[in-house]
């Protein structure tokens, strides 16, 4: 059970970093498409990043509150929920909405399994979970471009990612 219950937390740091980098690989394409300005990217990565910080903010006593467990099985139904309003996102603002989910789901998984593995785990352990978390980032950006040069719209994108 310790070496499954490690391997599927390495496979939900993968999946926490796979949308990380979808706005950027996706943007060029989405502002035209939303018609907003390029830098508008950034009011977008401001909010989830804002998201973020308040929910690792929180994340402790979420954690001592309702444990490990509750903490990141919704901190991943909030991310699920936010990806896959912004694969149906026509608007910008439909965008700032989604991206306030998608801040708090990220931001308390990431506290809470950091601090998991903190607890049970081997030092050397932290290392790989990170990695972990580099090959979803690396991963994304491929998952985009491949939709996107298959023809589809960069909602699909984020659809392929929820």
């Amino acid at each position: 059970m310790y070496i499954f219950l490690l391997i599927l937390i390495y496979i939900a740091f993968i999946s926490l970093g796979l949308p990380d980098s979808l706005l950027g690989s996706g943007w060029p394409v989405m502002h035209t498409e939303l018609g907003v300005p390029v830098s508008y990217m950034g009011i977008v990565s401001m909010v989830i990043s804002g998201g973020t910080i308040i929910s690792s903010l929180l994340s402790d006593k979420l954690t001592r509150k309702f444990g490990t467990r509750i903490v990141t099985v919704a901190s991943v139904f909030l991310t699920v929920i936010a990806l896959f309003g912004f694969s149906f996102s026509s608007r910008f603002w439909m965008l700032i909405v989604f991206a306030v989910p998608y801040g708090l789901g990220a931001g308390a998984i990431d506290a809470a399994l950091n601090n998991y593995i903190a607890l049970h785990y081997k030092a050397k352990h932290m290392s790989w979970l990170h990695c972990m978390w580099g090959v979803g980032t690396t991963l994304g950006p491929y998952i985009m471009g491949a939709v996107l040069t298959g023809g589809a719209a960069w909602n699909m994108g984020y659809r392929v990612i929820s």
